[in-house]
């Protein structure tokens, strides 16, 4: 459990301290934006394997009974939140740290049109649906910290972007909204959306999606699969 925790805490961090403005700024300023990306990418990914393993090997301390028909959660739920990570990838962001986050475009905002933090909603919706099936302390302790912290963050981003972009930000902040689909369902929300951006978001999620079906049970241990057959 020690490690775990420990995993958990790092992992963590390396999302919060370097996002923290002035460090950001310290770090691009020695690396350059495209190798401090790639660099916190890298890291973050090892981080996350990390985390995995030491889940794997934590005491398993049940809390309630993980029913086979629990496993309906992720199922059903996954391809959502794969959509939302992946789409906030791969589609200019201003609130993003991506490559692409200087080519957003507020006619054509994709799904920053929806929700204006996509990658954290993601990983709510992902946190979330993998509660319910394990019913372990350990998973409770890690998805439902990755839920609050990615939760915790949106309020944190908004605030710095509006210092950011200053008179910038009430146009954005109109045309989008942090609840996904709020700002359509309000009236002045922009729901334009490039075909091939959103085809490429689909057709990816769908096969993200497959491939962890499929070996999940290989990297992770339990099989949702169990459920379809």
């Amino acid at each position: 459990m020690t490690e775990f925790l420990a995993a958990l805490a790092i992992f963590l961090a390396s999302h919060s301290i370097p996002a923290r403005p002035r460090t950001r700024a310290a770090l691009v300023g020695i690396l350059g934006e495209r190798f401090y990306i790639a660099i916190y990418a890298l890291i973050s990914l090892a981080l996350l394997g990390w985390l995995i393993v030491a889940a794997r090997h934590a005491p398993y301390i049940p809390l309630w009974a993980p029913e086979p028909s629990l496993y309906w959660a992720p199922i059903l739920v996954m391809p959502v939140a794969l959509f939302f990570l992946i789409g906030g990838t791969i589609i200019p962001n201003p609130l993003s740290v991506g490559f692409m986050a200087n080519r957003f475009d507020p006619k054509k905002p994709g799904l920053v049109g929806i929700t204006r933090h996509p990658i954290l909603w993601g990983f709510v919706f992902w946190s979330a649906c993998h509660v319910i099936p394990n019913g372990d302390l350990v998973s409770v302790i890690l998805f439902g910290g990755f839920a609050a912290f990615a939760l915790l963050a949106m309020p944190i981003i908004d605030r710095r972007k509006q210092r950011q972009l200053g008179l910038g930000w009430p146009d954005l902040a109109r045309r989008t909204s942090v609840i996904p689909f709020w700002a359509m369902l309000r009236g002045p929300g922009s729901r334009a959306w490039p075909g091939h951006s959103f085809a490429m978001t689909a057709v990816i999620t769908i096969i993200a999606y497959a491939a962890l079906l499929l070996a999940h049970a290989t990297l992770f241990g339990p099989d949702p699969t169990i459920i379809l057959f």
